[in-house]
């Protein structure tokens, strides 16, 4: 149910109308009187995005055993609490052999729904919210765009204009994919740890790996995508295997 038409009498007093329980539920008590100010700055709340831009999103990730998995969500048992996922093939990819994960997560809540997607890189949630920043690009279609394409291919697909490659993901037309470069070229591609996994699953090995690359003077934003790649390749590796072999990319 949309939530509109609410009178306000003052920042003291709000009168919220036909504001449903489920709405106000969302909010935690302590931004109550946050919600009141806001809802006497706008005189109403027309949306559900507006009730969110208070709220502000509650998880960062999530750590737990996984309880199922498919190629578009993955249920996670975090102690107690089971939480249903959204994730792309590339994320399905990562964690098809592991027991517990840790997944980044962005939450995004409509009037009817209440959802979660899930990221085993920072690298691919980066690229999701740019993504889901254009307008038309929704938060499937981004899944799919990422299914289709993992994120370092979408990031370079826009940095180099390559409508024709971003025409060729399911779902995304000429002028969407024309859309996404001009609104994403000048923001993408400068987050310095972009592809840190959050994989629990050798990530001692990774995070040892990392620093000693970095030390070692290489860029961490390069160091990063060699060691995703050369992860996804052979997951059994050891550091001193590991750092080879990124030597021989770097």
């Amino acid at each position: 149910m949309a939530i509109r038409n609410f009178k306000t009498k003052g920042t003291e007093d709000i009168n919220y109308g036909r504001i449903t329980k489920e709405a106000l539920r969302m909010l935690p008590k302590e931004l109550h009187r946050k919600a009141q100010i806001k809802l006497a700055r706008l005189g109403a709340v027309t949306s559900m995005q507006d009730l969110q831009e208070i709220r502000g999103n509650r998880f960062e990730k999530l750590k737990g055993k996984i309880e199922s998995l498919t190629p578009t969500y993955v249920i996670l048992d975090t102690g107690g609490m089971a939480y249903f996922i959204n994730i792309s093939l590339y994320s399905f990819t990562m964690l098809e052999k592991m027991d517990e994960c840790k997944l980044l997560v962005h939450e995004i809540i409509r009037e009817d729904s209440h959802m979660l997607y899930g990221f085993i890189s920072e690298e691919e949630r980066y690229i999701f919210r740019q993504l889901i920043s254009v307008s038309g690009v929704g938060a499937n279609t981004a899944r799919m765009m990422l299914s289709s394409v993992e994120a370092s291919g979408i990031e370079e697909a826009i940095l180099k204009s390559d409508v024709g490659m971003l025409k060729g993901i399911k779902g995304i037309g000429a002028k969407t994919a024309q859309r996404i470069i001009v609104d994403l070229k000048d923001k993408v591609g400068k987050t310095a740890d972009a592809g840190e996994i959050f994989a629990d699953e050798g990530n001692t090995i990774r995070e040892e790996a990392f620093t000693a690359l970095v030390m070692l003077g290489f860029p961490k934003n390069s160091v990063n995508k060699t060691l995703d790649k050369l992860l996804r390749e052979d997951r059994d590796l050891t550091v001193e295997q590991l750092i080879k072999k990124a030597l021989k990319i770097l």
